[in-house]
């Protein structure tokens, strides 16, 4: 066996204890670790801590400018101007119980299905929950498994980890006796007993392990988006305070003055109505909602969303490939028939087939042999050889009634095509593999496999093919109609599996996937020439793993958003690098650690309800930001217009809380929830912004023609304020009017509602009365009737090319190019 130079025991937290009986730990070894605290327990959790969620929804620059603009009213006695210190309170509040929430629900779910460690106690094999691990443990490792906990190999049958979730190497590393095993890495092949030697934040790669588990914010455009225009304030908002102060001032008299009269009040009563507008609060706390309530809905279907962000990068998805096992069909594999070749068969075949079927970590197609061949008696093991997704092929020697050494695999690795004797059965493998069946391989060769030969995991010489075997797996009953969902959405699908590409073919047809199979082993290693056959075929077969990792990533390369799904060990490189991993809860547990989304009951038929949610939110998400970000812009635009002409802002800050809440505030917190089926488009920050900007410059300019005309006429303050404010309510509806196109009776309504509020504002005495509210003159009315409709038409001509350049072109154009891309595969 080749060992890893690297891999050799270096250092690092051991254990004190130097031996280990053969037989484990005994219960009172386990108490005394428990008790001193030597136990496998980490801090992380697969969803954001409680002081993240806190840091994210309280403690942000924002909120502290919020909190200094609501504690300065309350100290000048402007009381009813700190409505929007309540309304911030109130957003954090929903934030955070709306996280938290979907914090709890998806804990539970991840401990209710968390992987379970393989220990030996007490001369006893059990299963354990990781965090019950403790220090010396002995631990039994098979292909498929993730390392728990770092440890040191006692004993290994051509033991593989693959290390590069922790080292970015991508060939899986040998491990023998003294080599060590990394914490987060994924056990390939062989099988191994090792022993514990570091635990929990100990743990060589503790750090690296819980940076893939726990929340993160990784290719998520939305918050990548609204972080920058967040930024992008932050180096603003100072500037503009300055601008803004200093405008009130000198229109109060100027600075000495100002403050001699007591004018100065009322000018940092508006200073600090302008500033708190030009912060967009709202827009961070609807996008924190619609990922906790997309997860929470998802949850309740058995999808675990392991980092939330994930439900945004559904909706990005224009890619899937996925395994035919586990996902095409259920998983479940049934023996056929066995066919044997030639007159007579070598003797003992029959039990070497039942030996293979009843091996410890035999996979779900060899156990199915244990069903039809009887339990061998008398058979002495002199070499093993296991199977490995690579070599497609697993061998084992026998002393006894079946001598010589007996391998099963896939006939055309363990055959040779230039072997005249070889080609009639590989033709028949061939036959037999296009009627959809998978199809297996018998062969024999007299010669003993001793464990030095295994150790070099070669395939025997002069094998003789025996019998195929075919076994039949069971195609999922919705499966047809998940993909007819996904060629109509324009995603288009690539299946890739390691087994026989007339295998793989003949089931994706049953499926509606009408492709030849691709044999993977003619596929090219450079990723340009990878990539344009990817764009010719659907369907793979005799695919590796490195090579289904290859296959995303070219994949990638060339545009796409890539969703990976699979369920064994041989699909979790792919996923790990996917755009979108999502594994199958009856999968290894390797995959599973690695994917953002696990389908708890393992059933494909989620995918498009997981996608349709994703859409769901970033389509709504787009929608609320643009009502936002038009606020944002208007607030600004009007900030530095009146601070460049020393005009005193013209609204009070309990003014602009009403105006906020009727046009974006609450119709933004229902929009954000309501069902939408807008295929994701990219570029959401150029979209907004493109609508966003124009229509704040439209709002700021009907204000300053407003506002300025009613001083020029001698309009006191209030008249000109309640003139300013019915404007601004008005046009903000209309954009909300604009976003909310096209209308559903829910949408119709809850605008209608909003028009509604603001005529109650304006009318009811006790509303007139708090806010300040003074029927303007005439004249003032006549350029309210004027501009407002003016802004309106405005509007309608920004939606209208808005719509024109982002929206026909790309949600119609995009798609129909995708799906003559599928149709044309």
């Amino acid at each position: 066996m080749r060992h890893s130079c690297s891999g050799r025991w270096t250092g690092g937290p051991v254990s004190e204890t130097t031996t280990v009986a053969p037989t484990g730990l005994d219960a009172a070894e386990v108490a005394a670790r428990v008790a001193d605290g030597r136990v496998n327990v980490s801090t992380d959790a697969s969803s954001r801590s409680v002081w993240s969620i806190l840091r994210a929804n309280v403690f942000t620059l924002f909120n502290g400018i919020v909190l200094a603009g609501f504690g300065l009213l309350l100290a000048l006695g402007h009381w009813q101007d700190a409505l929007f210190g309540l309304a911030a309170i109130a957003n954090a509040i929903i934030g955070v119980t709306q996280e938290y929430r979907a914090k709890r629900a998806l804990d539970r779910l991840a401990l209710l299905h968390a992987p379970r460690a393989r220990v030996r106690r007490d001369g006893v094999e059990q299963e354990i929950a990781v965090g019950e691990v403790v220090l010396d443990d002995i631990v039994v490792v098979r292909a498929g498994d993730q390392v728990v906990a770092d440890a040191e190999v006692l004993d290994a049958t051509r033991l593989e980890a693959d290390e590069s979730l922790l080292t970015g190497e991508s060939d899986p590393v040998d491990k023998g006796v003294g080599d060590r095993l990394l914490s987060g890495s994924i056990v390939v092949g062989g099988e191994g007993v090792s022993r514990v030697t570091a635990v929990g934040a100990d743990a060589f790669a503790a750090k690296l392990t819980a940076e893939a588990k726990r929340f993160s914010l990784v290719n998520s455009e939305l918050r990548t988006s609204i972080n920058r225009i967040l930024k992008w304030i932050t180096w603003a908002i100072f500037p503009i305070m300055l601008i803004v102060v200093n405008a009130n001032m000198q229109a109060a008299g100027g600075w000495e003055e100002a403050i001699a009269s007591g004018e100065w009040e009322d000018a940092a009563v508006a200073s600090v109505a302008a500033v708190i507008a030009t912060i967009p609060l709202g827009l961070v706390l609807m996008t924190s909602i619609a990922f906790a309530v997309g997860a929470l809905k998802l949850s309740a279907h058995q999808v675990l969303v392991q980092e939330l962000p994930a439900v945004e990068g559904l909706a990005r998805v224009d890619v899937i490939c996925l395994d035919k096992t586990g996902t095409i069909t259920s998983g479940e594999v049934r023996f056929d028939e066995a066919h044997p070749i030639g007159p007579a068969q070598p003797e003992g075949w029959r039990a070497a087939l039942g030996w293979n079927g009843r091996v410890p970590d035999a996979n779900a197609t060899a156990r199915c042999l244990a069903d039809e061949f009887d339990e061998p008696d008398g058979l002495e093991v002199t070499g093993r050889i296991e199977f490995s997704s690579a070599r497609k092929w697993s061998a084992v020697g026998f002393r006894g009634t079946a001598a010589g050494t007996w391998v099963v695999g896939a006939p055309e690795f363990v055959l040779d095509d230039g072997e005249p004797e070889h080609r009639g059965a590989l033709r028949q493998g061939a036959t037999l593999a296009a009627t959809g069946r998978r199809t297996l391989l018998l062969a024999h060769t007299p010669d003993e496999l001793d464990a030095e030969a295994a150790d070099d995991a070669r395939l025997p010489a002069g094998l003789q093919p025996v019998a195929l075997l075919t076994f039949r797996e069971v195609v999922r009953p919705d499966a047809k109609s998940t993909m007819g969902y996904f060629a109509k959405e324009g995603i288009t699908v690539r299946v890739i599996s390691g087994d026989n590409p007339l295998t793989v073919a003949a089931v994706a047809r049953e499926v509606g996937i009408d492709s030849d199979g691709f044999d993977a082993r003619a596929l090219p290693s450079d990723p340009d020439e990878l990539g344009e056959v990817l764009d010719r075929h659907l369907v793979f077969g005799r695919v590796t793993p490195s090579q289904k990792r290859d296959m995303v990533r070219a994949l990638k390369s060339r545009g796409h958003t890539v969703a990976m799904t699979g369920d064994g060990v041989n699909d979790a490189l792919a996923i790990k690098d996917a755009d979108m991993g999502i594994a199958m809860q009856s999968g290894s547990a390797a995959t599973r650690a690695v994917a953002r989304i696990v389908l708890l009951d393992s059933r494909f038929s989620h995918m498009p309800g997981v996608v349709a949610e994703g859409r769901r939110v970033i389509a709504n998400i787009e929608r609320v930001s643009m009502l936002f970000l038009s606020k944002t812009a208007y607030a600004i635009s009007m900030s530095v217009l009146f601070g460049i002409l020393l005009w005193p802002f013209p609204f009070l800050p309990r003014q602009l809380s009403i105006t906020d809440g009727l046009t974006i505030g609450i119709p933004a917190f229902l929009l954000a929830l309501l069902p939408n089926t807008r295929r994701y488009v990219p570029g959401f920050l150029q979209r907004s912004l493109s609508f966003a900007i124009p229509s704040g410059l439209v709002v700021a300019a009907a204000i300053a023609i407003v506002s300025g005309h009613a001083r020029a006429l001698g309009e006191p303050e209030a008249a000109v304020r309640t003139a300013c404010m019915v404007t601004l309510g008005l046009i903000g509806l209309w954009i909300l009017v604009v976003l909310s196109r096209p209308f559903t009776w829910i949408k119709a309504a809850v605008v209608a509602a909003m028009f509604i509020g603001l005529v109650l504002v304006l009318v009811v005495p006790i509303a007139q009365e708090f806010l300040e509210l003074v029927m303007p003159d005439i004249d003032t009315l006549v350029d309210m009737a004027i501009v407002v409709p003016a802004s309106w038409l405005a509007i309608e001509a920004i939606g209208f090319f808005h719509r024109r350049r982002f929206g026909t072109a790309s949600e119609i154009a995009e798609p129909e190019r995708r799906r003559r891309h599928h149709e044309g595969g």
